[in-house]
């Protein structure tokens, strides 16, 4: 990769997202990675994780922080604030994975989130958002926030599509829906910061933002921002009247499994985003988006690009199918790559393809404070059983 920036890139977090983070790394090819090592607060799963990668696992944040250029914050939400502002005062990069941040309680052992006052949480929130916008403003570094969709390729074909056609968007509606997250602490308002609309409903919320960022830019050269919001929400699986087949999580403790978004923006225009733990068959991710002189319908998962059919389960038991399908046995949406379709290696791509040449950020943290402030006015507005409420500013 001659003539190519080296980057250090360092990994926070051994789970999930690090691993995926790890491995949308190897497929970057803007600049020159070096992934120098992985720090978590579980020295057994550090040494684990980093023995399998062959990389350097770090007994401190701080020291981890010193030896990189660009921090990987994969840890649980509540963990982000302290990640980031610390690397942040070191002048280091940042990619901040979803959710950016958001409000996890008061820390006493009877906090629940179905009897927590949502503009206490709104308030919270907030707070937060200030806080690492405060020590983005005081560092070198700068924040990318890691929301694959806005990488995924259906999505920036729309990019290219908005920007040569001028055109205007009337009205958007997307959903991230599934069965039920398997992550040992989700479910639990205070590690997770909410419900679906948390969990699932940034994705496409994120997604619906950055086509308003897209316009606005190409349009008249400034983001068009979200400025209202009505909401709804339930508690399904955890509800008397609900009749368990077994096939859907029902061990949420205090957050909601359905929820639906509607946001005006400043223009007039609109989105509406759904999200739920309550859909069988896989993962269903999409957005559509319908112009003054187009429609476009980004099909992330599933999508048609192979289609497989398999009479016999066993017959496909080491082969990777898709996202929570459920079942391997009959007719499926079998991805060739998806990570590929879903955006991470190009999120990747695209975040250190700014780090090194300074191009601007794709996802940056004004839209990391956008969705925020959307999810937390949300839910204010579900507890008010759909009123409309306004979203607050986040310092832009």
């Amino acid at each position: 990769m001659q003539g190519k920036r080296t980057l250090k890139a360092g990994l926070v977090g051994s789970g999930f997202a690090a691993a995926f983070h790890h491995e949308a790394l190897r497929r970057v090819y803007e600049a020159h990675v070096e992934v120098v090592g992985v720090y978590s607060t579980s020295a057994e799963r550090r040494e684990a994780f980093a023995r399998e990668r062959g990389i350097r696992a770090f007994a401190s944040l701080d020291e981890l922080i010193a030896n990189c250029d660009v921090v990987h914050v994969c840890t649980p939400p509540s963990t982000h604030e302290a990640i980031a502002v610390a690397a942040l005062a070191m002048h280091r990069h940042c990619i901040i994975e979803k959710p950016f941040t958001g409000y996890f309680g008061d820390g006493s052992p009877d906090f629940n989130g179905k009897t927590l006052d949502k503009m206490e949480a709104l308030a919270g929130a907030m707070s937060s958002v200030g806080r690492i916008l405060e020590a983005e403003q005081q560092s070198k570094g700068t924040i990318a926030y890691a929301e694959n969709w806005v990488f995924a390729p259906a999505i920036q074909k729309e990019r290219e599509i908005l920007e040569k056609t001028g055109a205007q968007i009337l009205w958007m509606h997307g959903e991230e829906s599934h069965s039920g997250s398997h992550a040992k602490y989700y479910g639990m308002w205070s590690h997770s910061g909410g419900g679906s609309i948390m969990g699932k409903g940034v994705h496409p919320l994120t997604a619906a933002l950055y086509m308003k960022k897209v316009e606005g830019r190409a349009r008249n050269g400034k983001a068009i921002r979200p400025v209202a919001v009505s909401a709804r929400t339930h508690a399904v699986t955890t509800s008397d009247w609900y009749e368990d087949a077994g096939f859907l999580r029902t061990s949420y403790t205090d957050i909601e499994d359905f929820g639906l978004v509607h946001v005006i923006f400043s223009d007039g225009s609109f989105a509406d985003i759904f999200a739920t733990e309550l859909a069988l068959g896989g993962v269903h991710n999409w957005l559509e988006v319908c112009t003054n002189n187009h429609r476009t319908l980004c099909s992330i998962n599933p999508n048609n690009s192979l289609q497989t059919y398999n009479p016999k389960e066993e017959q496909f038991k080491d082969i990777y199918v898709v996202e929570k399908i459920g079942t391997k046995q009959g007719w499926a949406s079998t991805s060739p790559d998806e990570d590929w379709f879903t955006g991470y290696q190009h999120e990747m791509n695209f975040c250190y393809k700014a780090f090194a040449d300074g191009s601007g950020l794709e996802s940056d943290s004004q839209l990391a404070a956008d969705t925020i402030a959307v999810v937390y006015a949300a839910y204010v507005s579900a507890d008010k059983k759909g009123v409309e409420i306004e979203v607050p500013g986040t310092g832009f």
